[in-house]
């Protein structure tokens, strides 16, 4: 059924002109000439077919329809106000992060307690997913996104490059470099156990490497994942070498689960991890504290990986 209202722009002018019995007041709160104000509730009147005010000098006063219409119409808006109040403070408390569950597994879900812990105000939601999500329907607050950049409507903040090379468990390389009875070469990394043999990126790997491989070797079957994620947790527990970007794997390596046979070897996949969002919403509160922190972070783990690669050096 279709609403028979007034135009609203007209019926704020009268509630807010009602309010201060005045029209200088209304356009005041309202953002508009006086003028405007006038004519709103002149368009109004003409509605009605009544007058709403009685124009004194320097006051208006309301006529009885306007006494009996201006209660009614005041407590419409002041529940207006409440609903979206109530919408406001809910979306000024709850930060939602959307990623991939690669970069949520690896690297985001291992510090994202400390952002919170520096808003205790804040409560804070990680959602994985790999689809991508519409930020500008309000799905999420923020997206941190693998790719080539340049989603149409979004701010973007580039937060590192995308490069890959083999890694695997220490106690998978020492297995491999007894039986070769010699250091490894990535001349070797065809004939190794590969995880997710098949994927391009390995061939991508050989080549930028001046490997020969086989392409019916790298079709032999193998160990298939869907994700990096889980390539690495496969990597961690002997199942072979995984192609894996070492940015998120920092912990890991640090911690003796992974080991990088190659460090120098990197291939690049000609994309990054974009941190993106709605622009018109880049000076909302949580979502500054947030793209600060971040920023933050990423520096951190960039100059940690930087030092790692001239011990190795």
């Amino acid at each position: 059924m279709m609403r028979r209202l007034p135009p609203l722009a007209a019926i704020r002018a009268f509630e807010a002109a009602a309010r201060h019995e005045s029209f200088t007041a209304a356009a005041a709160e309202l953002g508009l000439t006086q003028a405007a104000v006038s004519y709103q509730v002149k368009a109004l009147e003409e509605r009605l077919g009544s007058p709403l005010f009685v124009r004194e000098r320097g006051r208006a006063r309301l006529t009885p329809i306007g006494q009996r219409l201006l209660p009614t119409l005041s407590g419409a808006f002041d529940s207006i106000e409440a609903a979206f109040a109530s919408h406001r403070e809910e979306d000024d408390s709850l930060l939602t992060v959307t990623t991939t569950h690669t970069f949520a597994n690896t690297w985001l879900a291992w510090r994202l307690g400390a952002f919170q812990m520096e808003h205790p105000e804040l409560a804070v939601r990680l959602s994985t997913s790999n689809d991508v999500v519409d930020l500008k329907a309000g799905e999420a607050d923020v997206a941190i996104r693998a790719g080539p950049g340049n989603w149409p409507g979004l701010e973007e903040h580039r937060l590192f490059e995308s490069h890959f090379t083999p890694v695997a468990s220490p106690a998978c390389i020492e297995v491999e470099q007894r039986k070769l009875g010699r250091a490894l070469t990535p001349s070797d990394m065809p004939n190794a156990h590969l995880i997710n043999p098949g994927d391009d990126w390995w061939q991508q790997w050989f080549s930028d490497n001046g490997v020969a491989a086989d392409e019916q070797l790298l079709r032999r079957p193998g160990v298939r994942l869907d994700n990096q994620a889980n390539e690495g947790h496969a990597a961690m527990a002997g199942q072979g070498f995984a192609l894996l970007t070492p940015f998120l794997w920092q912990g890991d390596v640090a911690a003796g689960r992974l080991a990088i046979p190659f460090p120098g070897r990197m291939s690049a996949r000609g994309w990054a991890y974009w941190l993106v969002f709605p622009p018109e919403r880049r000076m909302v509160p949580k979502i500054k504290r947030f793209r600060e922190w971040l920023m933050a972070e990423m520096e951190d783990a960039k100059r940690e990986l930087a030092g790692e690669a001239a011990l190795v050096l």
